[in-house]
């Protein structure tokens, strides 16, 4: 009765609301006295009664479920049946077959059964392959296994996402609302969704394999609450939110769509998104039934219990609940309500304890450089590979992103395998505006994808110079030449290799090309190659290391040494095309118009040849003329001051004193790209094309006309004979057959019996265990063939025996080499060989990698140096004459009648120091003898005994030195060892990086100079046969000896006496290069030569580039690049001090004071002299240039 007076109630207020249609709604009075809100619509007529037709929905979905689900049952019940019959049957007739097989006895019967069988069976064929055809057509299309099967998998997913929206839109509308179809454009959306989403269903149910599975399944059931209820709304033209938010589930695919696009690739970037799509779908689903049942109330009170909850205010209800807070600010009210969150919050906190901390570990740990690069249009981007460390990084931004380098718009992209420390990510952010890391490896193709290894303009490869196995370091980075190649055969790629003999693995690379811009540093060979440099002409290897990297200029008021010193480290190398002003000179002519007229050092050219082939010739003589389009190499400290030589026009600028005027001018200049003329390359570009980048040390095949040749001497030396093997195949080194090891061992007593003088001793620490350090690329400079076989140093190696038996089979070649087998650190070793006698004490060790400590890598080195500076001798040489052997210096003749010295030059010591000092001087006509000057010596110390000494931690360099004064924090470069000549480390090297990068000709002629002439070619025949061939003298193989080299030039006594007491430097550089085509570029003083003292430092230091005002000391020694003399012979004195004994840069304190008394006598007599040549000269601009753009680092070749 209480349920019709309510059903009564209800039916009138539905009547009122029909007589006012203006009213939305309407309080219905239920039987208890409350009233029963129904929202309605009134655009369309819904029930007169007002009922809820919650339940029509839900049993849409119900019937379809679990009326299918019988269906299945059904089926799969019959068929089973169907089976069991017929297996039963099956036995029957195979039981008839065997009697009346056995009965019959005729053959024709057995062929009929056969041929009833095989139509029996046909027709059951053909039905089964029709529905497989279909099965497998249907599981083709949902499998993403093609393109089509793709983009639908990729719809339903973004379309179930679409009506999962629109659940969220509809939401904010009361569960159950009057709606019309055709009014309603969210219904309308939604319809055709879910019309989609039956017939994927359709697909779906056709391709599953157990029907019943497939109907039990997540996406199933998804489908049975959401599409039927959709086809009952359009029917009653009302709407219930009811079970839409299911849709949510549909996000737990999410991961298999990603993979789908190739999106998701790795383990962990699926993992986590498939943890993330759960929960967040069993969040959202789980929150939807909440908003339903607390906004619907319990159906058994009559929906009385609901409360007005938004969907949002139900995500924070279940999230709260989920992590154990409750807050209670929002709760269920509803019986199912709770009921739910009584089971959800056991499974729900079980998820979020899990799933949550496992999400943060995935998000902590993804790779924080996991990104990928993207280029930007106009700028160029290198690759920086390999030993990606602190030290390393900061070294070569340091010199790549100098701020002389003003022309620098590329972007440094560094590719390694372990996330940055914070101090190298802190040097990435400093430099976030043109440095990016990513982290990966380039051996994976997908990493060098990410950054763009086949667009960028080159891939740097860094080496670990303080590597345990320098071995195993160059095979890993061989390993990433390889995989680059293989990824991107033109990508240019330059490496740095520890090993010289590692260096022939990178000819095996089918795409590598050195013509092309590929390019190996070996850290081994060019160290051992400027170490060998300083043997020859003490110093020079720090002048080399000062040109290619890029150093400040830092200016000192003071005059100290540091002053010159510093003047000279500003200096790099750079290259610039010459003017058409100077086409038709010859390279003399043109050095000493850039420097006196241009303010400007120019030491090299690239000579084309008449087949149009190019090469880098350095310090050429006078046969050599300049053409049109030809690129000069300039020393100097500005590139601004560089654009002078293409600027320079002999109209306009002829009369110009001041050469910063010295700009482009309005003449028409003449273009030398055209098609008659060979190419020119740009400086900034990279030689990569046509065969442009030439073997390095080919050179003009030309006699050159030397005044300093003597007349009438016109014969070749007679170690030049056709008939013997005297050079290798190439010519470029001496050579000699292969020696045993025995031959070559001295004793204490041999070697003192020897009485060794002028030659060089190479200390070195090693054992069997030790890595080999490669020392035949300390001899191969030693015996390069532009020296005369007399004017080879004869070298003696003192060390372990059993580590000198592993380098011996690439040192039994060379001439002259002899080995002591002991110990460094044994002074009776060292007094055995005459070390207080050598030309250059060299020590090296292979144990510095061994040892964990970086301050005591160096120990060995540095106690061998202290070692030696320790040393006492005695008074026990007494006067060399010109004929005692063993001792006469290289231009003495060794047989001269009356033991006479020849040609003004002798030594004599009163104590035996050090250093003795060989004086070179002016050249004498035959006959004609000058006086003995005999140098005393006070101290008798081996202090003064020339040594340079390997580093490997820069900060050691400050134990070298006892007396100097050098901060522990002290750039290496500034330090006075490093100044002096007298310490080398390999980190200097670091910058020819950047400066091969910038211009890949620096790397030649570095290279060149430092071996003494190694090439490519050489370099193939070593790898094939691990040791020089010998070959015939031919006029091929002799030519190329034809290579200047450089030289230490005195200037006490000789052509250039006159310029030493105070002269100009600038009158000595036109005079050299006039009279003997000597290009001088740099001096080599005494530390204390500014100081009027009577007792001086011995010590010296590298002055590069002096301007034409610099004044000059008798005590100078000039560097210069003096021209190969074929007539050159035992009888006859050279002008090269390296080729007598480079340890004069060790001179004594009596010896300088006795030079400077003796010089002193003609001062006055030259001051009218020189007053008068200096009116003549060029007016000379006493501003110092601005220092500080574009450098393309530099380096000299032969």
């Amino acid at each position: 009765m209480a349920t019709w007076n309510a059903s009564q109630s209800i039916f009138n207020s539905m009547s009122n609301i029909i007589e006012n249609p203006h009213s939305k709604s309407h309080p219905v009075m239920a039987s208890n006295g409350e009233s029963l809100f129904i929202p309605v619509t009134m655009e369309v007529p819904c029930d007169n009664q007002g009922t809820r037709m919650w339940w029509a929905f839900l049993a849409s979905s119900m019937v379809t479920f679990f009326g299918g689900l019988f269906i299945i049952l059904v089926w799969r019940t019959f068929k089973y049946l169907w089976t069991v019959c017929c297996h039963c049957g099956g036995k029957n007739k195979d039981a008839q077959k065997v009697v009346n097989a056995a009965s019959s006895q005729v053959t024709d019967g057995d062929y009929k059964q056969t041929d009833d069988k095989e139509e029996t069976a046909a027709p059951g064929v053909v039905e089964v392959g029709w529905m497989t055809s279909v099965k497998d057509w249907a599981g083709v299309m949902i499998s993403a296994q093609t393109l089509t099967g793709r983009v639908l998998v990729v719809t339903v997913f973004a379309l179930s996402i679409g009506a999962l929206m629109i659940y969220f839109i509809d939401s904010s509308n009361p569960i159950e609302t009057c709606q019309n179809f055709y009014k309603d454009f969210t219904l309308q959306i939604d319809m055709a969704f879910n019309i989609f989403f039956l017939l994927y269903f359709g697909l779906r149910f056709i391709a599953a394999n157990d029907k019943l599975w497939f109907w039990l399944e997540v996406n199933s059931v998804v489908d049975f609450f959401t599409v039927p209820p959709v086809f009952v709304s359009v029917y009653l033209n009302r709407s219930w939110l009811g079970l839409r938010f299911l849709r949510a589930l549909r996000l737990i695919q999410f991961s298999e769509i990603l993979q789908f696009l190739n999106i998701l690739k790795t383990s962990n970037s699926i993992k986590l998104v498939n943890l993330c799509s759960i929960f967040i779908s069993t969040w959202l689903t789980a929150a939807g039934f909440i908003h339903l049942v607390e906004n619907s109330g319990d159906p058994w009170r009559n929906f009385e219990n609901s409360q007005d909850l938004s969907y949002w205010e139900c995500v924070y209800l279940l999230m709260v609940t989920m992590s154990t807070v409750g807050y209670g600010d929002v709760y269920a009210k509803t019986t199912l309500g709770r009921l739910f969150m009584v089971f959800f919050i056991l499974g729900g906190l079980a998820m979020f304890a899990s799933y949550v901390p496992e999400i943060i570990e995935l998000i902590g740990n993804r790779k924080k450089y996991g990104g990928s690069y993207s280029a930007v249009s106009g700028r160029k981007h290198i690759v920086v590979c390999g030993h990606i460390t602190l030290e390393s990084v900061s070294n070569f931004l340091k010199d790549f992103l100098h701020k002389d380098r003003d022309d620098v718009n590329v972007e440094i992209v560094f590719l390694h395998n372990i996330s940055p420390n914070l101090e190298l990510e802190a040097l990435f952010k400093r430099h976030f505006t043109q440095v990016e890391f990513y982290q990966g490896s380039v051996l994976n193709p997908h990493d060098l994808a990410r950054v763009k290894i086949e667009s960028a303009d080159a891939c740097l490869i860094l080496a670990n110079k303080y590597c345990a196995d320098p071995d195993a370091e160059d095979a890993s980075n061989i390993m990433r030449v390889i995989s680059i190649k293989n990824y991107h055969p033109k990508i240019r790629i330059i490496t740095q290799m520890l090993q010289y003999h590692n260096k022939a693995h990178l000819l095996n690379i089918p795409s590598w090309n050195w013509k092309e811009g590929d390019d190996a540093i070996c850290l081994a060979e060019l160290k051992l190659g400027f170490i060998a440099q300083s043997c020859l002409a003490q110093g020079l290897s720090t002048m080399l290391a000062n040109l290619f990297s890029m150093r400040s200029f830092i200016k000192i008021e003071e005059d100290t040494w540091q002053k010159y010193y510093l003047e000279g480290v500003s200096n790099e190398m750079y290259t610039e095309y010459l003017s058409s002003a100077f086409v038709g000179l010859s390279f003399p002519a043109v050095c000493e118009l850039c420097f006196v007229k241009l303010k400007l050092l120019m030491i090299a050219i690239e000579f084309k040849s008449e087949k149009g082939e190019s090469r880098i010739i350095i310090n050429p003589g006078n046969h050599v003329k300049i053409k049109e389009g030809t690129l000069g190499f300039f020393i100097a400290s500005d590139a601004k001051e560089v654009k002078r030589a293409f600027f320079y026009c002999k109209a306009c600028h002829d009369d110009i004193t001041d050469p910063k005027r010295i700009k482009k001018c309005a003449c028409k200049r003449l273009i030398y790209f055209e098609d008659e003329q060979p190419s020119a390359l740009s400086p900034k570009k990279k030689q990569r094309n046509g065969g442009m980048r030439q073997s390095p040390n080919s050179s003009p095949n030309m006699m050159r006309h030397d005044p300093l040749l003597m007349t009438g001497n016109d014969q070749i030396d007679n170690m030049d004979s056709s008939s013997v093997k005297r050079y290798d195949s190439t010519g470029m080194f001496h050579w000699c057959p292969a020696k045993e090891l025995d031959k070559v061992l001295l004793t204490r007593s041999e070697a003192a019996m020897t009485v060794l003088s002028g030659h060089v001793v190479v200390c070195i620490f090693g054992d069997m265990t030790s890595a080999l350090i490669g020392v035949r690329n300390l001899v191969m400079p030693l015996r390069a063939s532009n020296f005369h076989y007399h004017e080879l140093k004869h070298i003696v190696f003192v060390g372990s025996l059993d580590y000198l038996k592993r380098e011996w089979e690439t040192l039994h070649n060379f001439p002259k080499v002899s080995i002591l087998p002991g110990t460094p650190l044994s002074r009776a070793d060292l007094r055995a060989v005459n070390i207080n006698l050598c030309d250059m004490c060299v020590i090296l060790s292979a144990n510095q990698n061994n040892i964990d400590d970086t301050s005591l890598q160096d120990k060995e080195c540095i106690l061998a140096s202290l070692n030696i500076k320790s040393m006492q001798f005695d008074d026990s040489i007494g006067l060399l004459q010109a004929n005692s052997q063993g001792f006469t210096p290289p231009g003495m003749e060794r047989s001269s009648p009356d033991n006479s010295p020849v040609h003004g030059v002798a030594r004599q010591a009163s104590i035996t120091t050090g250093a003795n000092i060989p004086i070179i001087t002016e050249l004498a006509k035959p006959g004609k003898l000058l006086p003995l000057i005999s140098f005393s010596q006070e101290k008798n110390s081996g202090t003064h005994i020339p040594i340079i000494t390997e580093l490997v931690n820069d900060s050691n360099v400050q134990f070298l030195d006892q007396d100097d004064d050098d901060d522990p924090d002290t750039e290496l470069y500034l330090t006075q060892p490093f100044a002096c000549g007298t310490a080398f480390a390999v980190s200097v090297l670091d910058s020819l990086m950047s400066a091969t990068y910038f211009n890949d000709n620096i790397l030649t002629l570095i290279r060149t100079l430092v071996t003494g002439g190694a090439t490519p070619e050489l370099e193939a025949l070593i790898a094939e046969e691990n040791a020089l061939r010998g070959g015939y003298s031919t006029p091929q193989t002799l030519a190329n000896r034809d290579r200047c080299r450089v030289a230490q030039l005195a200037l006490y006594d000789g052509p250039f006496a006159d310029l030493g007491d105070g002269g100009c430097y600038g009158d000595l550089y036109c005079k050299a290069l006039k009279t003997y085509n000597m290009l001088c570029f740099g001096i080599y003083r005494l530390r204390d030569a500014h100081l009027s003292t009577p007792s001086q430092c011995t010590k010296r230091y590298v002055i590069t580039n002096p301007p034409y005002e610099f004044e000059l000391v008798p005590t100078d020694l000039i560097f210069c690049l003096m021209q190969f003399d074929h007539n050159a012979s035992q009888s006859r004195a050279s002008l090269s001090h390296s080729s007598h004994s480079s340890h004069s840069s060790s001179k004594k304190s009596s010896s300088v004071t006795s030079i400077l008394h003796t010089a002193s006598a003609n001062r006055q007599n030259r001051v009218k002299a020189r007053d008068s040549r200096d009116k003549q000269k060029y007016v000379l601009d006493d501003a110092m240039l601005g220092r500080g753009v574009r450098r393309t680092g530099g380096a000299m070749s032969m």
